[in-house]
């Protein structure tokens, strides 16, 4: 190991051990500051339409480790016309003959849009790899030519940010068998996610391999520490915040005219010509 990978290593440790030691968010406090961040999301992303600038955020980590609960934090106050959500399926068979990169390019935002990707090309480097789902070629392929990808992405303008959402193997545990056991969050845990979970030292060498080759100078990994799945999403947020140079280009507050007089010739119809939707019982 490396001196910088070995102070790397040091520094998570630490960081896990300070999340560890923290009490669990309150709601209350979560709810302040998730505002005040949204007000700060919307104000980004007034300040990407206005310039023309380019922004993709990659969300990976371990299986139930609050990726899309992030995501959903963020989208929340954002314009949709001007912000999506990537989260694709496995590849079909004409996108298996492709070049690898080629379904994800298609996904990319024009000036002045921001796209969320819920998992990404990175799925070569882990699930691919480990699930047995890529040749060995491929998977060395992609660790030599995804830092090449993301070089050109970001010399064309675009924002690039990744973030890796770590969760400890208790945590992650407590959440599948929270997800198994309640008919309403079934869906999240897929059959695959099952046959990962005995898998944790195979993804954990996955990660640090993948971190070895794509935790680049121009395009690094952000760790998210997400035991703490509001602080992890708060952390995730400002940090998120903190690398876009913007400025506040909200337009100004509209003072609407007072509206025209009804017109006394309309008439509108009986309620009871509709078909009213019922109030449900409470």
């Amino acid at each position: 190991m490396s001196k910088k990978e070995k102070k790397q290593e040091e520094n998570r440790v630490e960081a896990g051990e300070r999340v560890g030691l923290e009490e669990k968010l309150k709601r209350k406090d979560y709810e302040a500051k998730l505002d005040e961040l949204h007000m700060e999301l919307v104000k980004m992303q007034y300040w990407i339409k206005a310039t023309g600038n380019k922004l993709v955020v990659l969300f990976e980590g371990r299986d139930a480790a609050g990726k899309g609960g992030a995501i959903k934090s963020i989208a929340e106050p954002l314009n949709p016309r001007g912000s999506r959500i990537v989260a694709l399926g496995k590849p079909s068979d004409t996108e298996k003959r492709q070049w690898y990169y080629q379904r994800y390019v298609a996904h990319l935002p024009a000036a002045g849009e921001i796209v969320l990707f819920d998992r990404s090309w990175y799925n070569r480097a882990g699930v691919e790899h480990v699930m047995g789902f890529c040749t060995q070629e491929e998977y060395a392929e992609f660790l030599r030519s995804c830092p090449e990808f993301e070089r050109m992405l970001i010399n064309s303008g675009i924002i690039v940010l990744k973030y890796w959402f770590s969760v400890s193997d208790e945590e992650q545990e407590r959440r599948f068998h929270d997800r198994a056991g309640n008919p309403a969050r079934r869906w999240k845990l897929s059959d695959m996610d099952v046959q990962g979970r005995e898998k944790w030292a195979e993804f954990s060498k996955a990660k640090d391999e993948m971190f070895r080759y794509t935790d680049t100078n121009q395009s690094p990994w952000y760790t998210v520490e997400a035991d703490d799945k509001r602080r992890a999403r708060l952390n995730c947020i400002a940090h998120l915040l903190s690398m876009i140079p913007y400025e506040d280009a909200t337009p100004p507050l509209l003072k609407l005219p007072p509206r025209k007089p009804h017109d006394e010739s309309y008439v509108r119809p009986p309620k009871w010509e509709q078909n009213i939707v019922p109030n449900v019982e409470l």
